[in-house]
């Protein structure tokens, strides 16, 4: 069964950090480039992240350089480090295979989307 399981929402305080992990089962996790996208109530989906299978890096232009993704194939895992959290950071936050990336834009996968359930994340004083 394909599967994508994050974890590590939480609530924090502004300025403050979280990870998120998405463990990926079903497939050939190393195959595919991974992203994180978020959605806030009442706004569009936003890419936030994408990893190529090499590891590359690529960002949303809003990200404004206070977030990192990594992956670790050994363990089928994709994480997102967040740093220095904002309250319009709050949002679910969804892990996805095969994502792409253009112009500043994190895209969703075409060929093999598949999505988590997603992580609330909630950033507030």
């Amino acid at each position: 069964q394909v599967q994508l399981v994050e974890s590590g929402g939480d609530f924090v305080q502004p300025g403050g950090s979280l990870r998120l992990s998405c463990l990926a089962s079903g497939f050939t996790f190393d195959y595919y480039s991974m992203g994180w996208f978020r959605q806030a109530p009442g706004k569009e989906r936003e890419g936030v992240g994408c990893i190529t299978t090499s590891g590359a890096g690529y960002y949303g232009n809003s990200m404004e350089g206070r977030f990192t993704i990594s992956r670790d194939n050994g363990k089928n895992t994709v994480y997102l480090q967040m740093n220095n959290l904002r309250p319009e950071d709050t949002a679910v936050y969804y892990c996805a295979t095969d994502c792409g990336y253009a112009d500043g834009t994190v895209l969703p996968g075409e060929r093999f989307p598949v999505w988590g359930q997603g992580t609330q994340v909630t950033v507030s004083s």
